[in-house]
């Protein structure tokens, strides 16, 4: 001690001033130099100032972690305090190192994904790295906490001693803690394999469980649909390695839009190319690569008129199709009603009635 305390004063009394003492400087001066640091970087680029913002309080715990560090050996402990004293301090120190690579693995991900943009008409490639970054930055999240918690635990000399004696003998305790990891585990694995072949990224549209929509969030264990009315479909991960699914999206966003028309056989079909082309001209909707109209069955009442026209991506292609069928009813309405689908039936009334007569 520098000074002499008087006597009477407990020890416990002088450790909690001196500790109180030690944190609100460490404190105040962690204040001090986040606000230096947040000037200094002020006109900087991106990196330095997400770094300085997302790292302030990491940075705090470490000022406070010194100044007990420091305060310590002059604090009058038993030798039993200062070993649960220093105990701590290494439990604050890993989780200061943990916290300090989650917060440095954010910033990267932000600043690398500054130059990519969802909202783009051609977002393939922003979408590929978009998803395949939150994929591994959620996954390396997870190492970094499980390498983080078995650092810390293995600290304490029992758990220490009993994870080394499970390791060594592989026993029935390690089987049934596989087990029961191993949906956990497994779609762990699923997201890194799901960010290296990427059948699916952020926006993409899909076709899953009979429901169509976009991929909104891919966590470390599910991934989220956005349904078109609005719902969310959470789906595992391991679903898009083990079952097939529809990606609309896989390598590029334009589609092809299919309209079927069932008509009578008396059907223009040359009036109906050329009127269904002019409607689709018509439309902004097309993007002017795809179009055809075709006959592509004849069945017993009626023939299936085929039109493919192409759109710059999938909601566009649907409206594009729900637009060509309500413009073709309406025209065939209006100048060819006597095309729409009927049944027929054909009695030959007359020639029963003759022949009862007869008899």
């Amino acid at each position: 001690m520098f000074f002499r305390l008087p006597p009477w004063i407990p020890d416990w009394a002088v450790s909690f001033g001196l500790y109180t003492f030690a944190i609100l400087v460490a404190v105040l001066l962690y204040r001090v130099a986040f606000r230096a640091a947040t000037r200094i970087v002020r006109d900087r680029d991106l990196f330095w100032r997400s770094l300085v913002s997302r790292n302030r309080r990491p940075v705090r715990l470490a000022f406070v972690t010194a100044a007990v560090v420091l305060v310590t050996p002059a604090a009058p402990l038993t030798i039993d305090q200062a070993e649960a004293v220093r105990h701590l301090l290494v439990l604050c120190i890993i989780g200061l190192f943990a916290w300090v690579a989650i917060s440095a693995l954010h910033v990267w991900t932000v600043v690398y994904l500054r130059r990519y943009k969802l909202d783009s008409s051609d977002n393939l490639l922003a979408r590929k790295h978009v998803t395949q970054t939150q994929i591994l930055q959620r996954v390396g999240r997870i190492l970094v906490i499980a390498v983080a918690l078995s650092v810390a635990l293995m600290t304490f000399d029992g758990v220490r001693q009993y994870g080394i004696s499970l390791l060594a003998s592989a026993g029935a305790a390690g089987i049934i803690v596989g087990l029961a990891l191993q949906p956990v585990l497994k779609n762990v694995f699923a997201g890194i394999q799901l960010a290296i072949t990427q059948p699916i990224r952020i926006d993409d549209a899909l076709l899953v469980e009979g429901e169509w929509g976009n991929v909104e969030e891919i966590t470390a264990t599910y991934v989220v649909v956005r349904i078109w009315d609005l719902r969310r479909l959470v789906i595992p991960l391991t679903y898009f390695i083990e079952k097939p699914f529809q990606n609309w999206t896989r390598e590029e966003a334009n589609l092809i839009g299919t309209v079927f028309l069932h008509l009578d056989y008396r059907a223009p079909v040359e009036a109906i190319r050329e009127k269904a082309r002019a409607f689709v001209a018509a439309s902004e909707l097309w993007d002017h690569k795809v179009f055809a109209v075709q006959v592509t069955e004849l069945r017993q009442d009626t023939m299936e008129i085929r039109i493919l026209a192409s759109a710059a991506n999938s909601p566009r292609a649907f409206d594009l199709r729900c637009l060509v069928r309500e413009k073709m009813m309406a025209w065939l309405q209006q100048e060819h009603p006597e095309v729409l689908p009927r049944r027929r039936v054909e009695a030959e009334v007359a020639g029963a009635k003759a022949a009862e007569a007869a008899a």
